[in-house]
């Protein structure tokens, strides 16, 4: 996978097929012959008379989970629009399909079966995503030349799935490399002790954080289920008296990072606190005022 120190300026093209940034998009990238096709799943029939999902390819459907986390699941197809329907009757929870194919004959069988293989594992290494797909499967035999081809796809992938808001690919700890130099703020409340970076996306909890083991009798029933699935999945663990994160992972706000940890509601631009015992608000607001 391409590094984020390997990361070169690049442009890529949007295209609106009505005209309007709810329907369908059509997403390139220059010097490359990949194309994805984003479309909801209220817009699927007309996305299905695309000449794109004639071709092979690789796909994702993505929608909501469980706590309100996001579910993704992966497949590939020799026709993209065979497979992509037949998900509309045999599963409920998504609400919106990328799928990429290649605008010439760059891609075959054998390719995206690769892909598929990848793009798994990697969202199994990652956990950040609840993953709707079971085991993960293993790559087709292909020669050198067209694993590297497979692996260059891929790597220009993973550079728009960000983009379309789906970060589901790239481990948390990967992002302390790539952002510039912060303030590492600490939370320790109602029995949680806990370590965590600010994100342009969101908030990362560190591994070695401890979460409260139990849970307010107000606790929000989405953050009582969130809580389950990280257990579930592993990103919580039992350590003496409390749950620990055994990864860094990566939440959508600090505020729900907050929750996790305290066992229910919690403002996290108040909770998180710098060494200096400034609250990530008051960094927050520093920042903007100083931006007027």
């Amino acid at each position: 996978m391409m590094s984020f120190e390997e990361a070169r300026p690049t442009s890529i093209r949007l295209f609106l097929v009505d005209g309007t940034p709810e329907g369908i998009r059509i997403v390139e990238k220059s010097n490359w012959t990949g194309r994805a096709v984003v479309a909801s799943r209220s817009q699927l029939a007309e996305a299905l008379a695309r000449d794109e999902l004639s071709r092979p390819g690789v796909y994702v459907l993505t929608g909501p989970g469980d706590g309100g986390a996001s579910r993704l699941y992966i497949g590939e197809a020799d026709v993209l629009r065979d497979r992509i329907k037949q998900h509309a009757s045999r599963k409920d929870f998504w609400t919106r399909f990328v799928a990429f194919t290649s605008t010439g004959e760059n891609l075959n069988a054998g390719h995206v079966r690769y892909l598929e293989a990848r793009l798994i594992a990697l969202a199994k290494t990652a956990n950040q995503w609840e993953l709707d797909n079971g085991n993960v499967p293993s790559k087709p035999p292909l020669s050198e030349a067209d694993r590297a081809d497979a692996e260059w796809f891929l790597a220009e992938m993973l550079v728009i799935y960000p983009i379309l808001g789906i970060d589901a690919f790239e481990a948390a700890s990967a992002e302390e490399a790539v952002l510039e130099p912060s303030e590492q703020f600490v939370l320790s409340e109602r029995g949680a002790e806990a370590k965590g970076r600010e994100t342009p996306d969101g908030f990362v909890v560190l591994a070695g954080s401890l979460a409260r083991a139990t849970e307010t009798p107000s606790i929000h029933h989405y953050m009582r289920d969130l809580r389950r699935q990280l257990r579930d999945r592993g990103v919580l663990v039992e350590q003496d008296k409390h749950l620990a994160f055994a990864q860094d992972f990566r939440f959508a706000s600090p505020s729900t990072a907050a929750g996790v940890l305290v066992g229910g509601t919690s403002n996290g631009r108040r909770a998180w606190k710098n060494a200096a015992g400034v609250s990530l608000k008051k960094i927050q607001d520093a920042r903007a005022e100083a931006a007027t």
